[in-house]
């Protein structure tokens, strides 16, 4: 007696996974001070000295001028996607639902990508401290970063008196690999670690992007 195959569909989509964009989160958005697709704000001028024993009257004035600051914003837009009626009803998921999370979710890792560029210091300056890891070559021609170097980067944020709540440092997977491999057992001591993510260290709000 001949059989006869059934093909059955279930209504799920596996999907390509995407890097976790939560060093984002603690960024004030200011979206307020967006004027003709770019951000201004005001960097404070120098604060007044602080005069101790004066005996010289009137105190003098001095005039603090504020910096203005323009940043232009980039923008991102998605290729289109042709999403025909009759498809969608022969599929057992919502194909449009899908592909409007898929715009999304490529929108949300470029941009992310591209924050995590524009955040870092352009160079080593007096405000925007960048240490150099001091490892040993890690087989691609750089050097491992080290815990020390971490407490160097410390240093200077305690010098510029940066308040511990506004430390975060982002670090690549590979980073948090060399600290693991420094020494897993201090590591595991001075980190908290959940997930094998660091959440701190040295004062800072240790974070991961790939």
């Amino acid at each position: 007696m001949p059989t006869l195959n059934i093909q059955k569909w279930i209504s799920q989509l596996q999907r390509n996974f995407y890097p976790d964009t939560s060093f984002l989160n603690p960024i004030p958005n200011k979206s307020a001070l967006v004027n003709n697709d770019k951000v201004n704000l005001q960097e404070a001028g120098v604060d007044p000295n602080v005069l101790i024993n004066n005996d010289s009257y009137p105190i003098s004035v001095s005039k603090r001028d504020d910096n203005p600051i323009e940043i232009e914003l980039d923008l991102f837009e998605t290729e289109n996607t042709l999403v025909r009626r009759p498809e969608t009803i022969e599929y057992s998921y919502d194909q449009m639902e899908d592909v409007i999370k898929g715009h999304r979710d490529s929108l949300r890792v470029k941009t992310a990508e591209r924050a995590a560029q524009a955040i870092a210091p352009a160079a080593d300056t007096e405000n925007t401290p960048v240490i150099p890891t001091t490892g040993a070559d890690n087989g691609d021609g750089l050097k491992r970063l080290l815990p020390a170097d971490i407490i160097k980067l410390k240093r200077k944020f305690d010098d510029l008196d940066i308040p511990f709540d506004m430390r975060y440092l982002v670090l690549h997977p590979n980073h948090v690999e060399e600290l693991m491999l420094y020494d897993l057992d201090i590591f595991k001591d001075i980190v908290n670690i959940v997930n094998c993510q660091p959440k701190n260290f040295a004062g800072f709000n240790i974070m991961q992007f790939t």
